[in-house]
């Protein structure tokens, strides 16, 4: 077989990602008052949208977020990689958090007619995503059908900020600093410009439920057991996406882990990157290298056993 393409994202391109695979995020402001700054930190969580590369956040009209940007108009931003599903629940039970970005800048208000500007701007947007979910092939549908009720797309989450429930403030997050933040913990400065400039992959604002429609499916999680059979090796228990991109997909397998003195063996989860032959440069070509992925894997189970598996 083959070797894959070990080629990976930047840290910039990740965080791109990241922000485009998202619609909410913590916003973090200096409490304030007539007097001026407190100095402790409001936090709530907002919902956004990316516009030229930049973070556009919509704030509950209130919300403390209003009083203090007017004072001090310093804030910060974190934004986390979609983790639905049974995912969540993993990566609570394993104590670790997703890859996240963490943003420094000022939070400026909008006036009125650039807020309203930008509103047509989002429903542009949430009627282009949905139109491309309503043409997907029978393949991709099928991965997105699979995903849980509860993991919504990205477009349907952001169309309650059109409807008439809540009133809202509109900001524009000028970014002065970026760290992208792995799921250990490990910290990376990026140029700001370079993520900035940098093109989100198109897969991004459909990630979460294409990993949780994955995820969600045995017969899925078992092919992802069987890739890290044929291609890395390993023999696992079992097998999550954790993330995607246009070069490839990450998954953490439950793999046998040390003997106890007693004689206990124990299964821990080890994370293994899949790389693709080609960029998948949209949602159709990821699923279909998906599916390829899936018969090459059993073909060559096939061979091992010489066994026809159907």
């Amino acid at each position: 077989m083959k070797p894959y393409k070990t080629t990976v994202l930047t840290f910039a391109e990740k965080c791109k990602n990241i922000l485009a695979s998202n619609w909410q995020g913590h916003l973090n402001t200096i409490k304030s008052d007539a007097k001026g700054s407190k100095g402790s930190i409001h936090t709530s969580k907002v919902k956004y949208m990316l516009k030229r590369g930049k973070p556009y956040v919509w704030v509950p009209e209130n919300d403390l977020h209003n009083v203090n940007a007017i004072i001090d108009e310093r804030g910060s931003f974190a934004v986390t990689t979609p983790f639905p599903g049974p995912l969540g629940s993993l990566l609570k039970s394993m104590k670790k958090l997703p890859a996240r970005v963490a943003l420094a800048g000022d939070v400026l208000p909008l006036q009125e007619d650039k807020a309203m500007s930008l509103a047509e701007k989002l429903e542009q947007v949430i009627r282009s995503e949905q139109r491309a979910i309503n043409e997907f092939s029978y393949v991709v549908s099928g991965v997105l059908n699979d995903s849980s009720l509860s993991c919504r797309t990205r477009s349907d989450n952001l169309q309650e900020l059109l409807g008439d429930k809540e009133r809202y403030s509109v900001y524009k997050f000028e970014i002065s600093s970026c760290t992208y933040i792995d799921d250990c913990g490990g910290t990376f400065e990026v140029d700001v410009e370079e993520m900035v400039t940098s093109k989100a992959d198109q897969l991004a604002p459909f990630s979460a439920k294409l990993i949780d429609g994955i995820n969600q499916r045995e017969v899925r999680r078992r092919a992802l057991m069987l890739f890290c059979f044929v291609y890395m090796n390993v023999t696992v228990k079992d097998a999550l996406v954790t993330s995607i991109d246009r070069k490839g997909f990450d998954v953490l397998g439950k793999v046998p882990g040390p003997v106890s003195k007693d004689g206990v063996g124990h299964y821990q989860w080890k994370e293994f990157r899949f790389m693709f032959k080609e960029e998948a440069n949209n949602v159709e070509t990821f699923c279909r290298q998906l599916v390829e992925m899936e018969e090459e894997a059993l073909q060559e189970v096939s061979s091992y056993s010489g066994l026809k598996i159907k």
